[in-house]
Parts: structure tokens; sequence; C-alpha cells
């Protein structure tokens, strides 16, 4: 038998004087890493949503869209901008949010399951808030949350009065459980590639909405124009949201940073 000076792998001739403990060790917590490693490939592979197209975003910077190609809904004080995000961490929650433009009323949420009796309806009311910055005075905003929901379940909403109600809809998570998928898009800058996807559940926003620090006084009439673009999705998924570099809105003098987002999400 080699002595210490002798083996030119002392760590192996320790292993081995102890009752072969060492090794059992490590060869169960190398097996266990290989196990998590497998499991964690495989539940990339079948979580998978799928790639909506070969786009790739050019280096140079796009135009931006007229500020008036996303024009007001009809209707006196109609409620624009709508989005909605999680409102609990169980799944049974949702904060539904929009702009009136002109008057802080209508202030609630009318909704209802899809299914079953339609005329068992409930109402919800928001806060409201507003802001100013620079030369611009927001609209009402309005955050309102629903709770108690049921999982998994597709439920009708309404905003506003008479001629200018709108309905949308939105489906809830399903139950959290070790074997229960939901798929998540994360995107930016690429809202239509992602709804091209129909798997998608929910969004996680990486930053960078607006861009309405690339104008003069952070023109936030461009804030109002990107709700109304977005609505198509927002109203009816999910967003979380992040704050990019262009949401710090970094005028010292009059704001705090990030106002405008925290404000209307």
């Amino acid at each position: 038998m080699l002595n210490e000076e002798q083996n030119p792998f002392p760590c192996f001739q320790a292993i081995r004087s102890d009752d072969n403990v060492r090794l059992a060790t490590m060869l169960f917590t190398v097996t266990g890493a290989a196990t998590v490693l497998f499991l964690l490939l495989n539940i990339a592979r079948l979580c998978h949503g799928g790639v909506t197209s070969l786009y790739v975003r050019k280096p140079e910077a796009s135009i931006d869209m007229p500020i008036h190609a996303f024009r007001q809904p009809s209707g006196y004080n109609a409620p624009e901008q709508v989005h909605i995000t999680q409102g609990d961490h169980g799944g049974r929650g949702v904060i539904i949010s929009w702009v009136t433009p002109l008057e802080r009323h209508p202030n609630t949420v009318t909704y209802w399951a899809a299914e079953g009796n339609h005329r068992h309806k409930h109402k919800t009311h928001s806060t409201t808030t507003f802001y100013r910055y620079y030369n611009y005075t927001s609209g009402y905003i309005h955050h309102a949350t629903i709770k108690r929901l049921e999982y998994d379940t597709r439920y009708f909403y309404e905003l506003g009065t008479g001629e200018s109600t709108r309905r949308f809809s939105f489906v809830t998570p399903p139950k959290a459980g070790p074997d229960v998928p939901y798929t998540f898009g994360i995107i930016g800058n690429t809202l239509e590639h992602y709804m091209s996807n129909p798997k998608g559940q929910a969004v996680l926003f990486v930053g960078d909405l607006s861009y309405a620090d690339h104008y003069p006084f952070h023109d936030n009439l461009r804030w109002d124009s990107w709700g109304r673009f977005v609505e198509k999705s927002t109203a009816y998924q999910p967003w979380i949201w992040t704050a990019g570099n262009h949401e710090l809105d970094f005028a010292p003098e009059i704001v705090r940073h990030f106002k405008l987002i925290s404000r209307r999400n």
C-alpha cells in the first residue's frame, strides 16, 4: 500500500480509508445533480411555448408610428387604454386598469363568469388618480381589483355606461400545482409577433414601453397612444411590467423617477 508521500492522488486514499462513506456520498451527489439537470432540460422542452417567427430586430431604430394612428374609442368619456394584471399571488385576483379622458366617473367594473347564470353580475369600484408632467395633464386613471375568482375560468367585464360601454374578457390561471402548465410570453417591442402565437396566456414585458422620452417634454400623448395600441392584448391577458431605461423619466427638477409607469400600471 502506498503511503501518503508515494500516493499521487491523496484525496482517493482518504476516501478509501474511511470505509467508502465519502465515496458513496460523492456518487450520490453527482447522481442527484445529474437527475436534477435531466429534469430541468425535459421541463424546458415540454413547456416550450413555440417560436412565433424568425423575426430579428434590426440594429437601427424603427420609425415611430404616427401618434394619431390609434384614436380614442367612440362615445363620450369612453374608457380606453384598458389593461389587466395579476391581482394576487394565488391566481384568483385580477387588477383592471383604464383611463377616462374627461370625467372621473363612472369608476366601476361589472364582471361575471362566461358560463352559468349571466344575470348574476358583480361590481367593484376603482381607485382613481391623475398626474401632471411638464405641459401634460393625464386623464383619470383607474385601478380596480377583482377578488375571489374561480380558477381556469373565463370572465367578461364591462367598463363605461350607455353608448360608451365597452366589454372585454379574460381567463384566470389554473390552480397552481406540480404538473400544471402556464405559458408566459416574454417580449419587448414585438407585440404583433407575440399575438401571432395562440399559446401565450400571460405576458412578462421586459421594459421600454412608449418611448415618450425621445420627444420634447417626454411627450405623454405617446403614453396614451401606446396604451390604445397594446389594448388588443393587455385588456384580455395579464401583463406583468418591468421598467426599462426609457421609463426612467429623468427630469429631477419636476418629478421622481418612474412616475409615469407607476401611475399608469
